[in-house]
């Protein structure tokens, strides 16, 4: 029988290159209120399938490229740490 190994769920942050995941819940509250919104507008909210495409190259890995549909978007760290995904 073959095992499958999943991931448990993380904040999209630690999310592994490419890993295609489904958002879970956002900590809104975490984030200022104007670029919850533009986050929520851009499709990035609870039930959105994403994988990350590509991290940033400075020390702190931002900004993180997410690819939500047919659409990439960049996203900085502080914002996917709010997200908690699981792989799929």
């Amino acid at each position: 029988m073959h095992s499958v190994t999943t991931l448990p769920p993380i904040t999209l942050d630690n999310l592994p290159l490419e890993t295609p995941a489904r958002i879970l819940a956002v900590d809104w509250s975490a984030l200022v209120a104007e670029e919850a919104q533009r986050l929520r507008a851009l499709g990035l909210d609870v039930g959105a399938r994403i994988s990350v495409s590509h991290r940033g190259v400075w020390a702190g890995r931002d900004p993180l490229a997410i690819t939500i549909g047919r659409m990439t978007v960049a996203l900085r760290r502080v914002h996917a740490k709010a997200m908690t995904v699981e792989a799929i």
